[in-house]
């Protein structure tokens, strides 16, 4: 949706949940998902969003036009992030390759590394890396089934689900 003249820009190859609201100023970058429920709302700020990004449902990413010292707060998320459940973004930074755990909320001037409250855990091992990366291929494999499944007409996903039940439902020798 448009809002105050700001219109999102979505790559085409990212995955936007049916029941996800992209409103104003957001720019998501290419193999991105957006999960059911969730809302970027660039109403009154921008939201950049990179490539290869994965917004978890039920979160909410939203912007701030200033604080008390007039300054803006866009929220940046960079490439290839995890934003879990139910997590709110606003006015905030998420660096490159960031892991968000669920039901996180950062604010206005955070710069996204690990953690509630966020702060330098320490740096990443080996393995660490190689679960993000797992976590967002996996990810990527499932946005494109859910896309799959939202891209046909419902009479005939229905029809599908009819006529599996009768195939299950004959005799062996039919099968």
């Amino acid at each position: 949706m448009n809002v105050y003249e700001k219109a999102h820009s979505v790559d085409k190859d990212t995955f936007v949940a049916q029941s996800a609201s992209v409103i104003g100023d957001v720019q998501v970058g290419a193999s991105s998902y957006i999960w059911y429920g969730c809302v970027l709302r660039g109403d009154v700020n921008s939201i950049s969003i990179g490539s290869d990004t994965n917004i978890q449902d039920r979160s909410l990413v939203h912007v701030a036009k200033s604080n008390l010292l007039g300054k803006v707060h866009p929220t940046v998320i960079g490439y290839n992030v995890i934003v879990g459940h139910i997590v709110v973004l606003h006015g905030c930074t998420v660096e490159d390759e960031a892991f968000v755990g669920m039901k996180a909320t950062f604010l206005e001037r955070v710069v996204v590394w690990g953690g509630n409250p966020v702060k330098f855990l320490r740096k990443l091992k080996d393995e660490d890396i190689a679960f993000i990366s797992q976590s967002a291929a996996n990810y990527a494999s499932l946005a494109q089934v859910h896309a799959d499944q939202n891209a046909k007409p419902l009479d005939k996903i229905e029809f599908l689900k009819v006529f599996q039940k009768k195939v299950n439902e004959a005799p062996t020798f039919l099968q």
